[in-house]
């Protein structure tokens, strides 16, 4: 009677064991068939690792090769948790050298991995400190660190990278696949104590680094206009400026700058309103500026001529429901005068002569509505409407610059045209790309021009511009052994409520220089500057100082020594 529990008994070990062995059956069915390649994977990835080799991103030079983005190798910092023993005190030790909380490193010192990042591409007297404490665990891997040698200069124009060198803003995103160049790799053979045995490489495929890039900025021009943009926003408390200093006969961009600019070394740092690119993407009215646009279009149809007599109403004229007024009351002017004195009511009345859809059509084939293509991300288009959206009084709006949103940029293309013989050049930053080993592979391809004056116009324009300077509202823009032509703007911001305001203004003046063979145009742009606000105060005084040091730099001779030059020669 005692033998039925025992059989009992073996028959309940007999099924556990059964079902045991059943489970581990099934188990390893699961692993060496459903899961082999997950296992295979695995056991590759531990004893072949497969090591990333990050190319070398490519160096940015300006004009005359000096560099502004360059890479260096720098030391990140990373822990290999599970040979730190004292996790707390490694913690406070790395905390007082590197600006991070304790909390956060103990965080990342208690992971239970054989690495983890504490932090990336450190300056080389943080990375000294630490190694001298010696610490068990912590470690450094060299990393490409992309740098820049002017901190502040050409910011916009430049851009910046993250962390992993991948371009953001600026030529470093627009020209990201050209400079960023290929990761290559290296599959090794490890231990199982992940150690890798000696002449173990299996597969290596050697990174490409990055293609250099020559820009047509000069880092000397560049400093000229950044530091007289300084001078200015500081004098007249100015929210913000642009800056630009263009070869009106290819469209190379010796300088573009905006205030206020950044530390490209430290992007993060930055607020994104500082990163902004005013010289491409702030729209505003460009005031009296635009009047050269109207002139050029009345000059090139025929409609008026520079000695044609105009009665400017003794400065009040009536228009719809709108009355238009001059700064100043005058009476009869030549169309030379209406420009150099930049009289409201004498523009408006060549315009209606001139028509809406002519002068739309100048408007749009000098480039305004629509984007110039220059080689920077974010670029606008600005706002032209058609005639067919104007109102009763756009008329007498538009052909003085209000109604019309337009960039810095498109400015300096409009002025290029006067400036070139008459046609409209594409801008650009980039003039040659570089292989690796320094070889020329690539050179920037000029687009054809778009011929939008005869020459013959231009030149006319272009002395009429000269006079604006010589004896109108540019007086300030006057340079110093040169002749030079340009116009003024003074453009009255919108509010909040869409109106005018009638305390936040945008100051401007884009000219050439010098006459009659035109080099350079510059193009300044202040925003809401105080007290003064008028353009040929604020604006005006920035082209002159940048003008005389750029033509001089330049080696171009004076209107005196050119003069003595001809003289001499002549027969």
């Amino acid at each position: 009677m005692f033998q039925r529990p025992h059989r009992d008994s073996l028959w309940f070990f007999f099924v556990f064991f059964f079902v045991g062995y059943l489970f581990l059956g099934l188990r390893l069915v699961d692993r060496q068939i459903f899961q082999h390649g997950r296992f295979k994977h695995l056991a590759a990835s531990q004893h072949y690792p497969t090591l990333p080799l990050t190319a070398f991103r490519g160096d940015i030079f300006d004009r005359q090769g000096k560099p502004l983005a360059l890479t260096h190798l720098a030391d990140s910092l990373f822990v290999v948790s599970r040979q730190i023993s004292e996790k707390d005190k490694t913690s406070r030790a790395l905390s007082a050298k590197l600006d991070l909380s304790t909390e956060y490193l103990l965080e990342r010192v208690r992971r239970n991995k054989a690495f983890v990042w504490v932090k990336r591409k450190l300056p080389e007297s943080q990375t000294g400190e630490i190694r001298r404490l010696g610490l068990k665990g912590v470690d450094f891997r060299k990393e490409p660190k992309r740098v820049y040698p002017g901190v502040t200069l050409a910011s916009h124009a430049l851009g910046f990278v993250d962390m992993d060198n991948r371009g953001l803003e600026g030529l470093e995103q627009y020209y990201d696949r050209l400079l960023r160049g290929e990761d290559g790799f290296r599959q090794v053979l490890r231990d199982a104590k992940q150690r890798a045995l000696p002449s173990s490489e299996l597969k290596y495929q050697k990174p490409v680094n990055g293609s250099d890039l020559i820009l047509t900025l000069d880092e000397v021009i560049q400093h000229i206009a950044e530091r007289e943009l300084d001078e200015a926003v500081r004098k007249w408390q100015a929210e913000g400026a642009a800056i630009i200093v263009m070869d009106p006969h290819n469209g190379e961009i010796l300088a573009l700058a905006n205030r206020p600019s950044f530390d490209l070394n430290e992007p993060g740092e930055t607020l994104p309103e500082r990163r902004r690119n005013r010289a491409i993407t702030d729209l505003f009215e460009p005031g009296s500026v635009f009047k050269m646009i109207t002139a050029a279009a009345a000059l090139q149809e025929g409609i008026v001529n520079e000695e044609d007599r105009i009665y400017c109403e003794n400065g009040t004229y009536r228009i719809s429901n709108h009355t238009l007024h001059d700064v100043h009351p005058y009476g009869v002017l030549s169309f030379q005068e209406v420009i150099q004195k930049s009289s409201n009511i004498g523009t408006v009345k060549v315009a209606q002569k001139l028509g809406a859809e002519r002068l739309h059509h100048y408007i749009r084939t000098f480039g305004f509505g629509e984007k110039t293509g220059i080689d920077l991300p974010g670029e606008v288009s600005g706002t032209v409407r058609h005639p067919r959206q104007w109102w009763g009084t756009s008329i007498a709006n538009i052909p003085i610059g209000q109604g019309v949103s337009v960039t810095a940029l498109q400015l300096a293309c409009a002025m290029g045209v006067i400036a070139n013989g008459g046609s409209w050049v594409k801008p650009h930053l980039l003039k040659e790309v570089l292989s690796s080993e320094g070889d020329v592979i690539k050179s920037y391809e000029e687009e054809p021009p778009r011929l939008v004056l005869n020459p013959s116009v231009s030149k006319r324009l272009q002395k009429i511009l000269v006079s604006a300077i010589e004896g109108g509202t540019g007086k300030s823009a006057k340079l110093k052994g040169y002749l030079a032509g340009g116009k003024t703007g003074t453009a009255q911001k919108l509010d909040a409520n869409g109106r005018y305001s009638h305390s936040s203004h945008i100051g401007s003046f884009v000219g050439f220089a010098p006459y009659p063979n035109p080099r350079i145009v510059v193009v300044v742009m202040v925003d809401e500057p105080r007290p003064m606000y008028y353009g040929g105060v604020v604006a005006a005084p920035v082209f002159k100082k940048v003008s005389e040091q750029v033509l001089r730099y330049l080696e171009i001779p004076s209107e005196e020594n050119a003069i003595e030059m001809v003289s001499s020669n002549d027969p």
